[in-house]
Order: C-alpha cells, then structure tokens, then sequence
C-alpha cells in the first residue's frame, strides 16, 4: 500500500470531495432548516447550584469546627494553604464522535472520528484546607505538538451493505492549546461516622472542564475494497474543537499511614465519582468545497476514579503520585452547516460522544 501512495498522489481536496461519506449528496430539497437549542441556560442553572453546593459545604464545614471547638473536642483544627505543580500524561486515550444515516436504510454508525489524547499536560493546583474541609482547583494546560497515535476516520456509506466498512483514513493529529480545569469541595465525615483517626471519608463535590483543539494532518485514506485507489492526504485537514462540562459528586478517602503503621508523612488517597455532562464539538472539514462545518450537541454521564500516594519530603513539601481513568458517554443531535452550499441539515439518528482518558500524574506540594 506504501507503495501505491508514493506513485499516484492526487490532489487532497478533489480526493475528499469524492470519497466522503454521501450525507452532503442529497438533494438540498431534503434538507431541512435545524437549530439546536442552546445549553448555555440550563449550563448557568448547573453551575449556580454547584456554587450553592460548595458555598454550604464551605459553611457546614466552618460550623462544625467552631462547634468543635465550643465543646473542647480532641479533633484538632488545622489549616494550611497550598500550592502544587503538577505534570500529567494521558495515555491509551481518545475522544470519539459517531453519527448515523437519517435516511433509508439508517446504518448507525454512518461515520466514526476518534482523536487521539495522548500528550502531556501541566499546571497548578490551589487548595484550603481544614481538618473539616477543603476547597481547591487545578488548571492544566497541554504541551504543544503531535499526539501520540492517528485520527481514525471510518465510514459505512454503502446503502446496499449498511454493515460494511467501506472508507478508512488515518492522520497525524496536532494538539492546539487546550484546558482542562477542574474546582472540588470536600467535608470530613470520619469522626461523624465513628471510624479510626487513621482513615478519613469525605464526600465531594465539583466541577471539571475540558477543552480540546486538535488540528489532523498529513494522513492517508483507502477504500476496504480496493475500488478506489489509496490516496496521500497532504496539509491540514480537519479542525476539530471538543468541550466538556462535568458536575460531579462521590467520594474521597484517605488512609495516614504515620497514624495507622508509624510511616511518617505518607498518605494513600483514592477518589471515586460519578459526573452529569454535558459537551459541544465543531468540526471545520478544511479540505470540503464552501465552509463545510458539523457540531454535535450532547449531554450523559461520566464515571471517574483515581488512585495515589503522597509521601513528605520536607517540613512543608510533598511530593505526589497519581493514576486515574475517566470514561464519558453521551448521546444527542448532530448538524452539517455549509452556507455557501446552502446547506443547513439536522438529526439525532445514532449521535454518540464519547472518550476513555488514562493519566499518570507527579505533583509537587508545598505547604504556604
């Protein structure tokens, strides 16, 4: 195949008018006007009561340090602020989206683009402690260049054989500045509940976002059948912008191993949490005739979970491990917008959004 590329390269932009999947041939009499609502509204309801939320955490958990306090109690009040810098990579990670065939015979999936996430990120992290709550968020940015893996473009645009995989392409894929940002609260239960000094159970709640700009380059795509030639794919093809909003709630749990087995300053720390979100994608297919761009608007859940150790180095820094997985999934409408074509086209026929990310992160603590 290697060889076929390199002795009959076609230009890219008459290669992908041809083999794209058909959505874009039907005749415009069946397209239809299509807006898709806004979630701009119900997204500010969300994050106004998760301002309340964290606002009655912060003041429970005040309350009850000063009832503590009137009673003489042996639990300690300690606060300290910190600030953390921290480095992640993703690995074994992609963001997916699919869409299916509005029309006869309505193959779902019609088309398949998986980015891949495979890059590092780093920032800050800021955070309030008490030994009732805490209340902090990080900002992460991604380092500039490749992601490690292809974007894989598949299509089943086959009417007769709608299980058919019929076109394939991969591209290398650029990471654009991008962010992820996430703001949590906690409360300490432990003592509530009764359980040993050593372990410590707090409920949490919070907020994540994240922001993917990727730019797919210089790939390659075929035909299964080998009824078309394989083509090189030259330059810039698609710009894909992805945005995810998380509000989530579960828990935190802390085992102090100074207290429970004499190991000073090492803590083991895990986190589990379940998410409603909500994200939006625009996809500018560069290489298309006119001003060719779909967006997918969706909503779903996402389950999150983590695992780490943080061991002292010095009096007031600490350095940090941590593994996590996130999976998000969600299902919604699509919209193909090309005004110059006259094209305006809507649908929620087999709309699915999702991504698996996997991390490793080190994080460097120092207590202020």
């Amino acid at each position: 195949m290697k060889g076929k590329c390199d002795a009959s390269p076609i230009q890219t932009k008459t290669i992908k008018k041809q083999t794209y999947p058909r959505l874009h041939n039907y005749h415009p009499s069946v397209f239809r006007k299509y807006s898709i609502t806004s979630t701009k509204p119900h997204l500010l309801r969300l994050e106004y009561h998760i301002c309340i939320i964290l606002v009655f955490f912060v003041f429970l958990g005040t309350n009850s340090s000063v009832m503590a306090a009137e009673k003489d109690e042996s639990v300690a009040i300690t606060k300290h602020l910190s600030l953390g810098i921290k480095v992640k990579r993703l690995f074994d990670s992609h963001t997916t989206y699919e869409f299916g065939n509005p029309f006869s015979p309505f193959q779902a999936p019609l088309s398949r683009l998986e980015f891949p996430l495979n890059v590092w990120w780093g920032g800050i992290e800021l955070r309030f402690s008490t030994s009732r709550f805490s209340i902090g968020g990080e900002v992460l940015r991604n380092a500039l260049g490749d992601s490690d893996g292809r974007m894989r473009d598949t299509d089943w645009d086959d009417d007769t054989k709608p299980a058919l995989e019929t076109i394939y392409s991969e591209s290398r894929c650029r990471m654009e500045p991008s962010y992820m940002v996430r703001i949590d609260a906690d409360l300490e239960v432990s003592d509530w509940l009764g359980l040993p000094s050593w372990l410590s159970l707090r409920p949490v709640i919070g907020f994540r976002y994240q922001n993917f700009h990727m730019v797919t380059h210089d790939g390659v795509e075929y035909t299964w059948d080998g009824s078309s030639p394989t083509y090189i794919l030259t330059g810039n093809t698609l710009r894909f912008k992805q945005t995810y909003w998380h509000y989530f709630g579960g828990l935190r749990l802390t085992v102090d191993a100074a207290k429970y087995a004499g190991k000073s300053d090492l803590l083991f720390f895990m986190q589990f949490d379940w998410a409603y979100v909500e994200g939006s994608n625009e996809d500018n297919h560069l290489l298309r005739p006119g001003k060719r761009f779909t967006y997918e608007n969706t909503f779903g859940y996402a389950w999150h979970t983590s695992v780490g150790v943080k061991k002292g180095i010095s009096k007031n820094l600490f350095l940090g491990l941590e593994a996590e997985h996130l999976r998000i999934s969600t299902t919604g409408s699509h919209r193909l917008v090309n005004e110059p074509m006259g094209t305006d086209f809507g649908f929620s026929h087999g709309v699915k959004v999702w991504s698996e990310q996997t991390s490793i992160s080190l994080k460097l603590e120092y207590l202020l």
